[in-house]
């Protein structure tokens, strides 16, 4: 593809009932693990065989629940289990980086769920100690692993936009009293929940950000409650970026070339539909119905088994590199906000 094209091309994504299968544990019995374990279920043939929790009993439940074998009360357990081949980490933020580095270290691969970490030394140490042991590390940002954003990244590739010159996301959601998103202990705030999906956005289209001015706005709670980023790129691009959990906002995302424009339908990082307009005029549309987590996570499991068979230790829909670039982004925008969330990466004796 050269320029604007006559049609837009096809997803590359298979099917993911296609995939070679893997025996997956669960680590962390919570809502997105919940939702993981359906659409994997659901769409894919992958092999849930246990799931691992703090609590003894709420593992139990979760296995019940949902046809699962094994129920272990410790992650040290889950990962020591021989019939698990892949973590898939759905803890709290803070506890990523503990359940991930225990999995790693007994040799496990691991699919961590957004943000890898909740600092860039957590991503860098990761990084460093599955390649030390030759076992596949990704982060679960599972937009990426959609088919739509495949036709995406296939129009970026063949420069049907031109020179990409600003790249526009946001996303804003309202939460109820009481939801971990208010809790500082958790490193609550809109920044590593909502916003990793914008920011990831913005620098898988222009790569790592030059220079960043970061506003925040404190909530009652104690944590951030709204955050504005302008952030700069090589060669005079830049990026605009919102996030907020005061409400629910458009969560649209603009791609700007020189020759055209990608406009992606609210909320961008779901299943769903996005129009390719030229400067002329002229539009091609990705029709996609909208959809959500039981519609989606079910790619990215297929990606990391596909990945791990082919003796990948990484997803190249989501390379480290790329997990790295937005947690260290995030970092400076916490160091300019005044925003602090508890130090996890000295780990506890897991039991």
């Amino acid at each position: 593809m050269s320029g604007f094209p006559a049609a837009l091309p096809e997803s590359r994504v298979p099917d993911s009932q296609d995939a070679p299968v893997l025996n997956w544990g669960i680590a962390g019995p919570g809502w997105i693990a919940e939702r993981f374990v359906e659409s994997v279920k659901a769409h894919s043939a992958q092999n849930i065989t246990a799931v691992g929790s703090r609590s003894a009993s709420r593992a139990a439940d979760f296995a019940a629940k949902h046809s699962i074998p094994a129920g272990h009360g410790s992650y040290k357990e889950l990962a020591q289990d021989p019939n698990v081949d892949i973590v898939y980490v759905a803890t709290p933020h803070p506890q990523h980086f503990d359940a991930a580095m225990t999995a790693i270290e007994a040799g496990k691969h691991v699919l961590v769920e957004k943000p890898m970490g909740i600092t860039g030394e957590q991503v860098r140490i990761m990084a460093e100690a599955a390649r030390v042991r030759n076992v596949f590390a990704a982060e679960a940002l599972w937009t990426f692993f959609l088919p739509k954003f495949d036709v995406v990244t296939q129009l970026l590739e063949g420069g049907a936009l031109g020179d990409i010159v600003s790249v526009f996301a946001e996303y804003g959601e309202h939460f109820e009293a009481g939801h971990r998103i208010f809790d500082p202990a958790l490193a609550g705030g809109p920044l590593m929940d909502l916003g990793t999906y914008p920011l990831a956005f913005a620098t898988r289209v222009l790569g790592a950000a030059e220079s960043v001015a970061a506003i925040g706005t404190p909530h009652p709670s104690g944590v951030n409650g709204q955050l504005s980023m302008a952030l700069g790129f090589a060669d005079g691009a830049q990026g605009i970026v919102n996030t907020n959990l005061y409400n629910f906002t458009p969560t649209e995302a603009v791609i700007v070339g020189t020759e055209a424009t990608l406009r992606i339908d609210g909320p961008f990082n779901m299943p769903g539909g996005f129009t390719l307009r030229h400067k002329d005029g002229r539009e091609l549309r990705f029709e996609e119905d909208p959809g959500a987590h039981f519609e989606g996570l079910h790619f990215e499991a297929a990606a990391a088994a596909r990945s791990i068979a082919a003796g990948l230790t990484e997803a190249p829909q989501r390379p480290l590199e790329h997990t790295l670039r937005t947690l260290e982004l995030a970092d400076e925008i916490r160091r300019q906000t005044g925003m602090e969330f508890p130090d996890t990466t000295t780990r506890k004796q897991t039991p």
